[in-house]
Formats: structure tokens, sequence, C-alpha cells
């Protein structure tokens, strides 16, 4: 209490607490609501495939996450040249296109031209007035539910374990660190100067 015969402070009882409350009570039905989307939305596109547009693999950014592999936005037009493919004509045929990305590796350009062919290879067209499509061509047809050309996991790689008895303590590994660290990044101004050196001496021994 306050000191003093002074009026007796309001204590804020009433927050309206409830405001703040955050309630799920319609999980059930939003989880029935998606399920009727995604089916309303794979009769809509059908013959199409339910994943949607092929993506390419590519890599995570920065060093932390690079080794790992994802799916991207779109091909690169390097890429769909290789492939044979008419960079305004993929987004018709399922091929989703990003003209901003740039191939920086050979490794991943030619990864993502040979994903490119294999989907060509299992690619059905049908024109797109279905009534220039045969009956046969069309009861035929499948539309596919799984995932679109799924990324492999690469297995892991198996570590060997040394015991500390076993290595030899006669070397320093943070000075042989140091070393080759050094050698990387002077190796070239080192190399360029031995080579000027050498043909200082060269001409100096022709006079």
């Amino acid at each position: 209490m306050v000191k003093g015969n002074h009026i007796i402070p309001g204590s804020h009882f009433r927050k309206h607490w409830f405001r703040n409350v955050k309630t799920w009570f319609d999980q059930p039905g939003q989880k029935k609501a998606r399920r009727v989307a995604r089916a309303q939305k794979a009769i809509a596109i059908a013959p199409r495939p339910v994943a949607g547009l092929l993506r390419p693999a590519v890599h995570c950014q920065t060093q932390k996450y690079n080794a790992k592999v994802r799916l991207g936005r779109g091909f690169t037009l390097e890429e769909l040249k290789l492939a044979g493919v008419c960079k305004r004509k993929a987004l018709s045929i399922g091929i989703a296109v990003d003209h901003r990305r740039k191939n920086r590796s050979q490794e991943s350009l030619d990864a993502n031209v040979a994903r490119l062919k294999a989907y060509k290879e299992k690619l059905i067209v049908f024109p797109k007035n279905a009534t220039k499509a045969t009956n046969e061509d069309l009861k035929n047809a499948v539309q596919f539910t799984g995932p679109l050309f799924p990324l492999e996991k690469k297995p892991a790689v198996a570590v060997t374990t040394v015991p500390v008895d076993t290595l030899k303590t006669s070397t320093n590994v943070f000075l042989l660190q140091g070393q080759l660290r050094r050698s990387v990044k002077f190796g070239g101004m080192r190399a360029k100067s031995a080579a000027d050196k050498a043909a200082k001496q060269e001409l100096l021994n022709r006079k």
C-alpha cells in the first residue's frame, strides 16, 4: 500500500486476457478444406502432374549450407538450350524457367541438363485443343500423383577414427596449417618474383 492517507489505487485486474489468446478450434475443418482444395486443383490441371512444374536441383546459399541440394525456382536459359528446350515453350510443357539464375559450375549444369532430358523422355504432350486429341490418348492418359523427379539423397560419408596414441606427435599441425595457408596465398607472388629474379640474373650473365 502507499504511504499516507491517500486514495486507494485502482487495481487493474480486468486486462481482457481473452483478446490475446490464440485458438485453433478450426484445425480439423482447415485440414479438410486443404484436402478438398488439393483434390480440386488436381482435377483442374489434369492430366498434368499434381506436383506442378519441374524444378532444378540447386545448392543452398552460404558456406554453411552449400553442400545441401534442394529444388530451385527454375532452370536457366543455358540449361534449356543445352537440353534442346525452347525457353518460350518450356512453361507450356511443365518446366519452370528462371532467367536470373546463373550456372556457377559445370557439375550442376550437367546435372540439370540430364534432369531435363530425362523429363523429356517421359513427357507426353497433348494438343491445346482437346478435340484434336484422340479418345484413346485421353483414356490412356494417367495423371502422375507422386513427387516429380525427387532428389536422391547422397549416402552418408563413412568417418574413420584413429586413436590419439597412433598420431605423430613430432609434427606441429598448427604450424603446418599456417605454412600451407601462406603457400596458397603467396604462392603466385613468390613464383613470379622467382621468375623475375631468374630473368634478371640471365640478363646479367649475358652481359
